[in-house]
This record gives structure tokens, sequence and C-alpha cells, in this order.
């Protein structure tokens, strides 16, 4: 069963975005996450059959991707961290209210790049693809109890190295606590 190519069209369209910024929070590379990306949408091109539902395509293209970031990192020793820009380091006397949940925004990213693999993958589902406990378990094919204890201790984590994050922070900094926001 072939996909027609303007569903897989439309599925690049709708999920590419999401894709990437997963494959990003995987990586933390900005030259591995378009590779792992394009990956995805090439197993989707070759691999089309394994997609019966399209309506659970966005479930089938994280878990093909999480496999893919496997694979990469089994077969690679060297593991480069993504080096994200500091709004700090422009030098910027006023900001704006977009700049600082940009800063927020890279903060928390800068924590969650340092949280253990085993829960940023889980914590950055949640978060970031606002997915649920179950389409958590289906992408890393584990129990929704793993996937519950992992998110978890991967807040547990991310906390702590937001900590000590802010402790490094200048005080003026007003960092807004980053909460969960379903449905935008």
């Amino acid at each position: 069963m072939q996909l027609p190519p303007e569903k897989v069209e439309t599925l690049v369209k709708d999920h590419y975005r999401k894709v990437y910024r997963f494959a990003l929070s995987l990586a933390h590379n900005e030259a591995e996450a378009p590779d792992l990306t394009q990956q995805t949408y090439f197993a989707l091109a070759t691999k089309e059959g394994q997609l019966r539902d399209s309506t659970k395509a966005k479930s089938w293209l994280f878990t093909t991707l999480n496999r893919e970031f496997l694979k990469l990192r089994r077969h690679t020793n060297r593991y480069t961290d993504f080096d994200s820009d500091s709004l700090a380091d422009a030098g910027m006397l006023t900001i704006d209210a977009n700049a600082c949940r940009r800063s927020d925004a890279a903060l928390v990213m800068n924590a969650l790049k340092r949280v253990r693999e085993i829960f940023r993958v889980p914590v950055a589902l949640y978060y970031i693809d606002d997915l649920n406990y179950r389409k958590i378990a289906e992408i890393l094919d584990i129990p929704i109890g793993a996937v519950m204890s992992r998110l978890s201790r991967g807040k547990e984590e991310l906390r702590a190295k937001l900590a000590i994050d802010l402790q490094n922070t200048e005080p003026a900094e007003n960092i807004i606590p980053i909460r969960r926001v379903s449905g935008s």
C-alpha cells in the first residue's frame, strides 16, 4: 500500500516543523537535526506501507525519528552538543517581551540538553511536542508506567539544572516558569 504523493506532501507540510524540533532536541546539533529529519521522511517515502493509518502519522514519524537517532548513536562514538546562541551575548540593555520568551526558552533548552537522554526524550516529547503519555509510550516502545517515571525523574533533573542556571543569571532577568500549554 503506497501513499499518494500529495498525501506524503501534506504529511511533510503538517509535521515537518515538529519532527525537526524533536530531532534537534535529541541530537542537540543543528547539523544533525536536518539529517535526522530527512532520514525520517525518507523512511516515510520508502516504507509508507508501514503507515496504515495516516491519522497516526505524527506518532509514526516520531517513532521512526527516535529509531533513526538511536541507530545513529549506536554507529558513532562522538557526540557533539548543540551550541545555542545566547541573547545575553547580544549585549542588549532593553529586551521586549518576545525576546524574554526566547531567552527563557533558550535557558530551558540549555538545561534540557544536559538532562540524561533516558529522561530528556520523554520530557521533550511531553513539553515540546505536546504528546500524551500513551503516544510517548508508543513512540519509545515502553510501558506507560515507565513514561510516567521517566517524566517525573526528567522534570526533577530539569528543575535542578534550571536552578543552577538561574543562580548564574543576573537578578534583573525575569525568568518566567515554563508550563505545558495545551491546545495552543
